[in-house]
């Protein structure tokens, strides 16, 4: 049975990208998926310094996650048209632990103008180490929300067809 994993990569505590993640985990768990819920913001990672971060115990926890996962959707806001750095210092620290992963994206951000910000991010992935990146990410803008709340059906619509392409995928691989 494949696993899955969830990662809201905000630090946000107001977070629209955790508000995404958490409805996509919902809609795998529904599904009886086998799926883990992290937020690394209660992890206290270290910054990728590319020496001892890799042996604390928050980076070797991180690790483990990516690791035993087949599939990972990835809730980020976006900033200054890319991913979060909290993402990015993710990957950095859990590198080749990717190889051969689905991910799948769900991303928050001020405004329509940065929709295509996660590819950078996705074909890094997918270039490096061989992630299949799922074609159907869900980007919202603040607009989508109301207060704690998703308000937008075309978003919520999209991160359950997100969650069940994953699972898809995920079947997929484990064949």
């Amino acid at each position: 049975m494949p696993k899955y994993l969830v990662v809201s990569t905000s630090g946000n505590p107001d977070s629209n990208s955790r508000r995404m993640g958490r409805i996509a985990f919902d809609q795998l768990k529904k599904a009886k998926a086998d799926c883990e819920w992290l937020d690394i913001s209660e992890l206290g990672l270290p910054l990728c310094d590319a020496d001892a971060c890799y042996t604390q115990p928050a980076a070797r926890k991180l690790n483990a996650l990516i690791e035993a996962a087949d599939a990972i959707l990835v809730a980020t806001p976006v900033y200054n048209y890319d991913v979060s750095a909290a993402a990015k210092n993710m990957v950095e620290l859990t590198g080749s632990s990717w190889e051969g992963k689905i991910v799948g994206f769900l991303c928050a951000a001020g405004g329509m103008s940065s929709y295509m910000s996660v590819m950078a991010f996705a074909n890094s992935l997918m270039l490096d180490f061989r992630c299949t990146i799922i074609p159907r990410f869900v980007y919202a803008t603040g607009d989508a929300f109301d207060a704690d709340e998703l308000k937008d059906n075309k978003v919520a619509e999209r991160i359950k067809e997100l969650a069940g392409e994953v699972i898809r995928y995920g079947q997929a691989l484990r064949g």
